[in-house]
């Protein structure tokens, strides 16, 4: 493969968004480690699983939204390679399968260790994945792609991460979920807000074109202070993990990123986008290493 075209690829895959991916797993895998469950191929399979699935949502993105013409010349946000031109239709429909079916592999490898419920956590992440965007009622297009961002990026992710290795889950785990659930979603609202004038023009019906832009604003801004109240909640129920209350100190970091939501519009909301996924980076660092010191 040529330089230019894996560049191409590494563009569709939108590697910036895969933090949404990394963070559940960085923050399953230290609780398991804390819990003396840890387990190093588990860990990776379920790194290596979430983030194909990701890319295989993304490229699945990028193919549905060009055919349902929701994607223009005047978009905001990052190239989208179909409509650009630069991949085929046909080329994106391969690598989607393609994709999905490698994740398959570290899948099949969890699913001897840990059994049915990795078979049915895997195939609703590639269903609904593939839903986000395509059928009659796509779940990103009417307004439920907080929803799905918020379950599957959220205790879906931690608790099937921190399974895995330990063969059993708890309320606290999942819990410690919504913390990058939330953070997902406030990166969804970045996106959301940005296209809130050409999701309207295509009939796109996120949550910013039913309610307006007033009402993402204040959904990145809750999404951000719920995720970091997130420690609070956990160490009021158990005193055990008191430093994990250093990942709230996050919001402090998140401050400019809120400042722009509420004074800009357009473009400029890329940068949010970024920061948010390394504010979302950020926490699960700090979080992970609180629980287990």
């Amino acid at each position: 493969m040529e330089q230019s075209n894996l560049k191409i690829w590494i563009l569709a895959a939108r590697p910036k968004t895969l933090w949404v991916s990394v963070a559940p797993v960085a923050i399953g895998s230290a609780m398991a480690f804390e819990g003396g469950g840890l387990h190093i191929l588990s860990a990776v399979s379920a790194l290596l699983g979430a983030v194909l699935i990701q890319i295989g949502t993304n490229f699945a993105n990028d193919y549905f939204d060009h055919h349902k013409g929701v994607d223009s010349q005047g978009r905001l946000g990052p190239t989208r390679v179909v409509q650009a031109g630069l991949v085929s239709s046909s080329a994106m429909k391969t690598a989607i399968i393609a994709v999905f079916a490698l994740s398959a592999l570290p899948g099949a490898y969890l699913v001897w260790r840990a059994g049915l419920p990795v078979v049915v956590i895997g195939a609703l992440s590639i269903l609904f994945g593939i839903l986000y965007t395509a059928g009659p009622y796509p779940l990103g297009h009417v307004g439920l792609g907080e929803i799905f961002v918020i379950i599957f990026f959220g205790p879906v992710a931690v608790g099937g991460t921190y399974y895995v290795q330990t063969l059993n889950i708890s309320l606290p785990v999942l819990l410690s979920g919504l913390a990058p659930g939330l953070f997902s979603v406030a990166i969804l609202t970045v996106n959301n807000l940005r296209d809130v004038k050409s999701d309207r023009q295509a009939g796109k019906k996120t949550l910013a074109v039913r309610f307006g832009a007033k009402f993402s604003k204040i959904e990145y801004l809750l999404s951000i202070v719920m995720a970091c109240l997130i420690p609070l909640f956990l160490l009021l129920d158990d005193e055990k993990h008191p430093y994990t209350l250093l990942a709230s100190v996050v919001f402090l970091v998140a401050m400019p990123s809120i400042k722009i939501v509420f004074t800009s519009e357009g473009a400029v909301l890329n940068r949010v986008l970024e920061r948010t996924g390394r504010l979302l980076l950020l926490y699960s660092l700090i979080f992970s290493l609180g629980w287990i010191v």
